[in-house]
């Protein structure tokens, strides 16, 4: 998985005040879990448009200086409720032989016959939840709807993996595609058996 990385530095006082003057600042107090004791630290807001604008999972290296660096991933972010700037960051410290939930997106490809057929695709979990090794934890899930019919999914079972766990019930539909209301759903073969049909009658019809 792609990392990011996040310099930033070490603060010393974590208090209201202190956080107000760090977003004066132009700066996020952020803080880091998971290792013996909470670390605090700060950086620049636009240091994070990569990690948080973005539908892709990322893990982040935190670089705070003289040879301080952390890997983590984001756990959990505040935004402001008007301006939407980002208030506080929690960070979770990996480590390599310690196994880590993060959400990781599902990307679709191909084309549904289904879709092509009148069909409505539902694109029902566009993140899944999983538990792996901070070096099994794949970029994203990749699904390919290339043979979606009208009526059938795609469950989590299809996709799972020994490399990590799936926090979600094997029968839990990932994508599925529903027939649109008052559609005359055409099978793909039945169709093709049809067109075979006819051109065979048109052929004995010109010989005769």
């Amino acid at each position: 998985m792609k990392s990011i990385t996040i310099k930033g530095s070490e603060r010393e006082s974590v208090g209201k005040k202190s956080a107000k003057a760090l977003r004066n600042a132009g700066k996020v107090p952020c803080v880091i879990y998971g290792g013996e004791k909470p670390l605090h630290f700060s950086a620049d807001e636009l240091s994070f448009k990569d990690l948080v604008y973005t539908p892709n999972a990322h893990t982040v290296v935190i670089d705070l200086g003289d040879g301080k660096k952390f890997d983590a991933i984001k756990q959990d972010i505040q935004f402001h409720p008007v301006t939407d700037s980002i208030l506080h960051v929690d960070f979770y410290q990996l480590f390599p032989d310690k196994p880590v939930s993060m959400d990781i997106p599902v990307k679709l490809v191909g084309n549904s016959p289904g879709v092509r057929n009148g069909g409505r695709l539902l694109f029902r979990k566009r993140k899944l939840s999983i538990k792996a090794l901070p070096g099994d934890l794949p970029d994203f899930f990749e699904v390919d709807i290339s043979k979606l019919k009208i009526g059938q999914h795609i469950s989590v079972e299809s996709l799972k993996k020994d490399e990590f766990a799936i926090l979600h019930p094997d029968a839990t539909a990932v994508v599925q595609v529903m027939a649109a209301r008052n559609m005359v759903i055409v099978d793909d073969e039945a169709e093709e058996g049809e067109e075979a049909e006819a051109t065979e009658e048109g052929a004995a019809e010109a010989a005769n």
